[in-house]
C-alpha cells in the first residue's frame, strides 16, 4: 500500500533511505537545506519541496533524519514548524541518533498537538541505508509502532520494537556503546600484536575463531588484509564516520552520568573517539582510531627509550 511521506533530511543516511521509499512504492516529498542533497534525491524520485512545511502539508507519515535533538525540536516547534503544518492524522518518525532527553521532549511536543510519535534511530551506516539493510530500533506505543512498521520495512531489514517512546533512542546509545568500547579494544590488540611481532593476519585467524570474535574484528577489521571489505582496505573511507561515533559516545557519556552509571570504559571511549574527531579523523571510518592508538604507543616507546 502506498503512503503518503514527507522526508526531512536527505543527507548522507537520509536520501538513500527516501530513495527506498520511493523504490517500494510509496509517495515521498523531501526537504533539505543541502542543493546537492536535493539533487541527488530528485534524481532518485523524490518530490522536492521548497520548504519543510510544504514537504509535509499532506504527509500520512513525517520522518525526520537531522544531526541533533535541537534540530529535531526545532524543525517540529513553532508556527512555521511541521507540527504546524503537518495534517491532524500525521505520524511522526524520528529516525535521528539525539539525547534520550530529547526524545522525550520531542514525543511530548507531538503529543501535544494531538498526533503521534516514535524515535527510530537506525543501525548499519550509509552502507545499510544505500542497500536497505539498517536495523531500526523504535520507540513507541503498540499500536503506533505497528501502523508505522511497514513504512520502516521499505528501509531496514530488521525493525525491533524497543519499547515505549524513548526506549529507541535508549536502545541505539548502549549498542554504540558496546560498539565503541569494541573497536578500541580490538585496535589495541592489533597495536600490541605488532608490537609483539604478530601478524595481522595471525591476529585475526585466532580471534576471529576465538573469544575474542566481534563484529568490530570480522566486519569492520582496523586493518587492511584480513577482512577485505572493511574499510581498512579502502583508504578508511567511512561506513560509519569517527564524527558520529564520538557525538553517539557523548550521548552515552550523558546517560551514563545522569544515570550515575558506573561505565568508565564507555566514558574512555567518549574521550577517545571525541579527541580523535578534533585531530583529523572527524571523516574517517571509525575503525580509523586505530592510528591514534599506534602513534600514541609510538610516542609513549620513545619515552620509554629516553627515560631508559
Amino acid at each position: 500500500m502506498s503512503t503518503t511521506i514527507a522526508f526531512v533530511g536527505l543527507g548522507n543516511m537520509g536520501g538513500p533511505m527516501a530513495a527506498n521509499l520511493v523504490a517500494a512504492g510509496h509517495r515521498v516529498t523531501g526537504f533539505d537545506l543541502v542543493p546537492e542533497a536535493l539533487e541527488r534525491a530528485r534524481e532518485s524520485g523524490v518530490r522536492i519541496a521548497a520548504s519543510p512545511a510544504e514537504a509535509v502539508a499532506d504527509a500520512d507519515v513525517v520522518i525526520t533524519m537531522l544531526p541533533s535533538g535541537p534540530h529535531v525540536l526545532d524543525c517540529y516547534r513553532g508556527s512555521a514548524g511541521l507540527l504546524a503544518a503537518a495534517p491532524a492524522g500525521a505520524v511522526f518518525v524520528d529516525c535521528s541518533t539525539i539525547d534520550v532527553a530529547d526524545a522525550h521532549a520531542a514525543h511530548e511536543a507531538v503529543g501535544a498537538s494531538g498526533r503521534r510519535s516514535l524515535d527510530a534511530p537506525v543501525s548499519g551506516g550509509v552502507v545499510g541505508a544505500v542497500a536497505g539493510t539498517l536495523t531500526f530500533m523504535v520507540g513507541a506505543a503498540d499500536e503506533d509502532f505497528a501502523a508505522v512498521e511497514p513504512v520502516l520495512t521499505a528501509m531496514g531489514r530488521r525493525v525491533v520494537h524497543c519499547g515505549p517512546p524513548g526506549a529507541g533512542q535508549a536502545a541505539k546509545i548502549c549498542n554504540n556503546l558496546i560498539l565503541g568500547v569494541t573497536m578500541i579494544a580490538v585496535s589495541e590488540a592489533f597495536v600490541l600484536g605488532e608490537q609483539l611481532g604478530l601478524s595481522h593476519q595471525a591476529l585475526f585467524d585466532v580471534a576471529s575463531a576465538a573469544s575474542g570474535q566481534c563484529w568490530a574484528l570480522t566486519t569492520n577489521c582496523p586493518v587492511p588484509g584480513p577482512v577485505p571489505a572493511s574499510p581498512a582496505d579502502h583508504g578508511y573511507r567511512p561506513g560509519f564516520a569517527a564524527a558520529l561515533m564520538a557525538k553517539d559516545l557523548r550521548l552515552a557519556a550523558n546517560a551514563i552520568r545522569v544515570g550515575g552509571v558506573s561505565a568508565e570504559l564507555g566514558l574512555h571511549a567518549a574521550e577517545v573517539y571525541t579527541a580523535f574527531a578534533e585531530n583529523g579523523g572527524a571523516e574517517r571510518d571509525f575503525s580509523a582510531v586505530i592510528h591514534a592508538i599506534r602513534d600514541h604507543a609510538d610516542t609513549g616507546a620513545n619515552e620509554g627509550n629516553r627515560t631508559a
